[in-house]
């Protein structure tokens, strides 16, 4: 077997393999000898019918095989022979040949790249220092307690914070548009749950009054027809309602805690809330340690790598507007182009984050994947049974080994780089400020 390869543009090779004649026809010979044994041809005792006969007859289809079979082993072959990994799969075109020149044909492939790790020695992360104080439970106490308001009627103007019952109708160009016009709907004024000015245009309003609101809807409105259109509104307000909050005692605690009394429940907000702060933390350490890689490393990446990918993320996508979607809704397809950007760094960053673990020999450390599976175990009725499946189901575990893999690439990176506290708080975390 001959085998040369010729440097394309980027990571694209084209590899040419030539099979001499002789070991074809030895493989061709070979098989047309085994069929003439066990042949049972008219004129023919069964297995003696002459070979010429069953050459005339099965040697183009016996060829037609043995170029298959050896075309897949000589690939393989060839690649481990020019220490060559492909990057997707390989166009393969024959090469013109007789049967007496053997036989032969060009692959063309892309090769994964060379990742060299560079030196993060000037890199600085920041890692957000926060502890979650008095005032942010008795903010989330707030929280619950509006869940649990209770609307009552009021004979008043409606002030910001108040909720009222609505009829309304929608005219561009002063003519009704679809899904412009509803009956009974409760508004929350100042919720931001209706385009701009439709809630500012109605505080002062009282029960059986009616208002016109002249309003534009913003030009990456979610209903392209709609989009940058000035609209009118015909409001009629039909009830004013002020929300009663509860009174923070016993039988509130009962319906969050299992402790029923306000210390127990505010210990069990604390906690939850700790460990939401730790998880925000660790998200924010990992996703600057990630950028930190890419940017160092900055790799360019084969094209067919990116376009797999991309064609994964589009079906994931697609699979989640489906579920989501009415039962007679057609069949959306999203553009591939939509996910290029997002392929090519989850391409770059596996790529990356291989080598990290080649380089450093990292395995999954079986204590740390013990915590994960218990830390998501908790959070069911029977921990215990949630932690056997996980560590009888290996595809399962296998997901939460990738994600401790990834933390301890997190660790090394931080291992690599000046890593800086900033002092921030519970709410500058968890509602994204900084």
């Amino acid at each position: 077997m001959q085998v040369s390869v010729e440097a394309k543009e980027g990571f694209e090779r084209c590899m040419t393999v030539e099979v001499p004649a002789e070991q074809v026809n030895k493989e061709v010979e070979k098989r047309l000898k085994k069929i003439a044994s066990q042949a049972r041809l008219d004129g023919f005792r069964p297995g003696k019918a002459p070979v010429s006969v069953i050459r005339s007859r099965y040697d183009g289809q016996v060829r037609e095989e043995v170029f298959r079979e050896m075309l897949q082993s000589t690939y393989l072959e060839a690649l481990s022979q020019e220490k060559l990994q492909p990057a997707g799969k390989p166009r393969i075109e024959p090469l013109e040949r007789s049967p007496q020149e053997g036989f032969g044909y060009t692959a063309t492939f892309e090769v994964m790249p060379e990742v060299v790790l560079k030196e993060m020695a000037d890199v600085t992360i920041k890692r957000p220092v926060a502890r979650v104080e008095e005032t942010d439970i008795d903010e989330m106490v707030e929280k619950l307690r509006m869940q649990r308001a209770a609307w009552v009627q009021v004979d008043r103007a409606a002030e910001d914070g108040d909720q009222i019952m609505i009829n309304f109708k929608g005219y561009i160009d002063d003519k009704p548009f679809e899904g412009g016009s509803a009956d009974n709907v409760p508004l929350r004024l100042g919720a931001d749950q209706m385009i701009d000015g439709f809630e500012a245009g109605l505080v002062g309003i009282k029960a059986g009054e009616s208002r016109t609101l002249e309003l534009t809807f913003p030009e990456d409105y979610q209903a392209a027809n709609l989009a940058g259109k000035a609209v009118r509104f015909e409001v009629e307000a039909t009830k004013v309602s002020i929300s009663e909050l509860p009174e923070i005692d016993e039988e509130f605690a009962k319906i969050f805690s299992q402790t029923g009394n306000i210390a127990g429940l505010r210990g069990e907000i604390r906690a939850n809330m700790e460990r939401e702060l730790k998880l925000r933390i660790n998200a924010k350490v990992k996703e600057q340690a990630m950028q930190a890689l890419l940017d160092t490393n900055n790799l360019e990446v084969p094209a067919a790598l990116v376009e797999e990918e991309a064609a994964e993320l589009r079906k994931q996508a697609e699979r989640e507007i489906a579920k989501n979607a009415a039962a007679d809704s057609p069949e959306q397809e999203v553009p591939l182009e939509a996910f290029m950007d997002s392929a090519k760094r989850r391409v770059s960053l596996g790529l990356i984050m291989g080598e990290v673990i080649k380089a450093n020999n990292l395995e999954v450390d079986a204590d740390r994947l013990k915590e994960k599976v218990e830390q998501v175990a908790a959070d069911y009725e029977d921990p215990k049974k949630v932690v056997d499946w996980y560590y009888s189901n290996k595809e399962q575990l296998s997901q939460l080994e990738n994600v401790v893999l990834e933390e301890q690439v997190v660790d090394w990176v931080l291992g690599q780089v000046k890593v800086e506290n900033e002092q921030t708080s519970f709410a500058g975390l968890t509602s994204g400020a900084a």
